[in-house]
């Protein structure tokens, strides 16, 4: 496959894909190598800067987004689709889920403490998460992810920026902001430890 075909091909698929594709994911699909996908993307990357389409990455996880400078029109546009504004443990949730994905149900209410089926649900109704794969464990849970849509939504350009100061702050389109407080679980040990009230 000649590197601009491979191009196309990436490009593509990261178009339609509803939630972030890994490198790993882009090689098996396309039958190359790791380091020719990785060249492929920085490629893309540095294409679309200029785009009304950019790339964004978290890890080896790759995603198409609209350019923040045309938040103005995609915020009259999901406005629309969206309508009222994300509870406070709707954005909870999120939080959780952005910072741990993939992530169980089960994880997730570890953290918060409750049940959190309902929560998952509309999340889902409204298009900000969804569900990726089953994690290979005994019961097979489902692992759940944020969508293209939750990059649009909060206008997320840099995601690490979302982390300030201990606290998860998680900006709207709509031009409002909600800051949610509760403490971060640093590693997936931490998390399995932490008990249920």
């Amino acid at each position: 496959m000649t590197e601009q075909k491979l191009k196309k091909i990436i490009e593509s698929i990261l178009f339609v894909a509803e939630r972030p594709v890994s490198i790993k994911e882009l090689a098996g699909l396309t039958g190359s190598f790791i380091p020719q996908v990785q060249e492929t993307l920085g490629q893309l990357i540095a294409e679309h800067k200029k785009s009304g389409i950019q790339i964004i990455n978290k890890g080896n996880f790759f995603q198409m987004i609209p350019a923040p400078s045309n938040s103005k029109f995609i915020s009259k546009y999901l406005t629309k689709t969206l309508g009222r504004k994300l509870t406070k443990e709707s954005l909870e949730t999120l939080a959780i889920i952005f910072y741990n994905q993939p992530i169980t149900r089960q994880e997730i209410e570890k953290i918060r403490g409750i049940d959190s089926e309902s929560v998952l649900h509309n999340l889902q109704i409204r298009g900000l998460v969804t569900q990726i794969e089953h994690k290979g464990s005994k019961g097979l849970p489902i692992l759940y992810g944020t969508t293209m849509e939750f990059i649009q939504y909060f206008g997320v350009r840099n995601l690490k920026k979302l982390l300030e100061g201990g606290k998860i702050k998680l900006e709207s389109r709509k031009g409002t902001s909600e800051e949610l407080k509760f403490e971060l679980i640093s590693s997936k040990k931490k998390k399995r430890k932490k008990k249920k009230y």
